[in-house]
């Protein structure tokens, strides 16, 4: 039989892998009789485990939430796991970030000399994305709010600043059936049914103001497209939900295709040769898409479809008078 403080151990993990253990089932995993699994379940209990029992035709055990945090029990891949994701939330924008930082340490403080030096491997350093315009931070009250809207499907009333003009009047609460709180290049926004407009939405959480208390609860409604990644890509790369651009073109570039790849992560680059790569994209209009093109300094062979060539046509035309 392994020691007592070896077996504990062995049945906090077992109870955190799953919700329901029969005592039958621990005491065979554990090979120790049902009174030891007793008397282990009483000492978690002393540790500050909540370890519930509960009746049934066999009895047994769950971990269940407790009020205060005992102390946490991982396996090596799940601590490694648990610190890059902390090195990650430093740029996730949530108003986290220094809570991360010291969390990270925390962690990487009690980790085994040999999980340290996996982490310091790894060597994740999370840079935020490069943008014109600062990416706003949004308050984690914010967020906790939203994501407990979006738990208990209770319709959300919040004010919502947008980008309307100085001295205009201020716009009534919106009243939504909250559905996901997602993260999109660096922002935060909920995606919700808005009740008064009776389409879906997104909205950006560093807009939101949540009011209190929430109002009814609802039943969730069927997103478009199916799923919410869907959904979301849809809305920000087309105009419906389908996630294709409403304008999609083919060309051939006189440049290398690896010269190409980094600067396309929504399109389909092609190698044709040395110094020459076929490149499929997708815009909003066809001369936003000419001008995307345009963009890689480089002779353009057009193959389809007449728009995009159309699209150029009229850009030449523009960029010559421009040059006059």
């Amino acid at each position: 039989m392994p020691k007592t403080s070896a077996r504990l151990l062995s049945l906090l993990s077992l109870l955190q892998a799953r919700r329901d253990w029969p005592g039958a089932l621990l005491a065979d995993r554990l090979d120790i009789s049902p009174r030891t699994v007793r008397r282990d379940v009483d000492r978690l209990r002393e540790l500050g485990y909540p370890v519930l029992a509960f009746k049934g035709p066999e009895g047994g055990y769950r971990l269940d939430a407790g009020t205060q945090l005992p102390p946490l029990l991982f396996d090596d891949e799940q601590a490694v796991a648990l610190a890059v994701a902390l090195q990650i939330a430093t740029t996730a924008g949530a108003g986290i970030e220094e809570a991360a930082v010291r969390a990270l340490h925390t962690v990487r403080q009690v980790m085994p000399a040999r999980l340290r030096h996996r982490i310091d491997a790894i060597g994740v350093t999370a840079v935020e994305r490069p943008t014109l315009r600062p990416v706003p931070k949004v308050d984690s009250s914010v967020l906790m709010a939203l994501g407990a809207a979006v738990h208990a499907r209770e319709v959300l009333r919040f004010d919502y600043s947008s980008a309307a003009p100085a001295g205009s009047a201020p716009s009534p609460p919106r009243r939504v059936e909250p559905h996901h709180v997602v993260t999109w290049g660096g922002r935060w926004y909920l995606v919700a049914w808005d009740l008064e407009r009776e389409d879906w939405r997104t909205f950006r959480a560093d807009r939101i103001a949540p009011r209190t208390p929430t109002g009814p609860r609802f039943a969730p409604r069927e997103l478009p497209g199916g799923d919410v990644a869907t959904f979301v890509a849809g809305r920000f790369w087309s105009s419906d939900a389908s996630g294709e651009w409403p304008c999609r073109g083919e060309v051939i570039l006189d440049l290398p295709a690896a010269a190409v790849s980094p600067y396309t992560s929504d399109g389909l680059v092609e190698e044709l040769g040395p110094d020459r790569c076929r490149l499929i994209l997708g815009s909003w209009s066809w001369p936003g898409l000419a001008a995307t093109l345009g963009r890689f300094d480089a002779d353009i062979e057009v193959v389809g479809p007449a728009e995009l060539k159309d699209a150029f046509a009229r850009l030449a035309r523009r960029y010559a008078n421009a040059a006059n």
